[in-house]
């Protein structure tokens, strides 16, 4: 069969995966049109870029401050700043804690630590709504209502994430193990320096996955963060969503900055996370 032939029946294919990549891509589009537009256009069904993004952008930072209690736009930049605090400070501990747990699982495992871990895998099929009124009544006990402790305390050891280092270092060499202890390094030395470095692709993906969770919590803070002051980004934009009427055009300049952080963090660390996602070790 020759070259023109082969590519004649890959036409069907390519058709396919165009319409899907326009399925997918669209909803990000429209919402980028959609900020730009006045809720009468978005009402309309309007899928071309307006002119009022600046309007847009200006009553996003007025509704902001008026949550707030801010004025000159600052407001806005304070939910920002929430959002990535709780959201950074989570990931990091998330993903060592839970890196640990996985390094200690699969590399000293033994049939105490499988029946452990077996245990662990049926809190995966608990609901998080059923755990939310135990969780609240233990933070509030604590006196850590509205503070980032509130926010964290409760993700930053997941059984998927141990999990998933666990199974991503059943591909972590163990003979590098056996050198570095030849070698006189301790077991936390080996976690450190051996395992971390090895096991960076596992880290980027856990990471990605990490942020995005914690950034797009809506449940949990609302919960816990009664304080405006305290507000993230998926709060505000559910205040801006409610009450009688809606301006679409503001809603949607909201989601588009809520929504800016996770897709560059995803598009710098894709790579490292398909990696990560399928067990492969650098």
């Amino acid at each position: 069969m020759n070259k023109s032939a082969i590519q004649r029946r890959l036409i069907p294919s390519y058709i396919f995966l165009i319409i899907v990549c326009f399925i997918s891509v669209f909803p990000i589009y429209w919402m980028i049109t959609a900020a730009t537009n006045t809720t009468y256009d978005v009402s309309q069904g309007r899928i071309w870029f307006g002119t009022h993004a600046l309007e847009n952008y200006k009553v996003l930072l007025e509704r902001a401050d008026a949550t707030l209690n801010y004025t000159g736009g600052k407001g806005l930049w304070k939910i920002m700043g929430n959002s990535f605090l709780y959201a950074g400070v989570q990931t990091v501990l998330c993903i060592f804690i839970c890196s640990l747990a996985g390094f200690g699982f699969e590399l000293y495992h033994d049939s105490k630590k499988d029946r452990l871990f077996g245990v662990l895998l049926l809190a995966m099929m608990i609901p998080g709504v059923a755990t939310l009124i135990p969780l609240f009544r233990m933070i509030s006990s604590l006196k850590l209502l509205n503070t980032v402790y509130a926010f964290i305390l409760p993700a930053i050891s997941t059984p998927f994430m141990i999990m998933m280092f666990r199974q991503n270092s059943r591909n972590f060499p163990p003979d590098i193990m056996e050198a570095a202890r030849l070698d006189g390094l301790s077991e936390i030395a080996i976690f450190f320096r051996m395992y971390m470095p090895v096991m960076k692709s596992t880290y980027a993906a856990a990471a990605v996955i990490t942020f995005m969770n914690a950034w797009n919590a809506y449940m949990w803070p609302r919960a816990v963060m009664a304080d405006n002051r305290a507000a993230t980004m998926q709060m505000m934009i559910a205040n801006l969503a409610g009450g009688y009427t809606v301006d679409y055009g503001v809603l949607m300049m909201g989601v588009l900055f809520c929504s800016i952080p996770t897709m560059v963090i995803f598009f710098v660390l894709q790579k490292q996370f398909a990696e990560g996602i399928t067990g492969s070790v650098k």
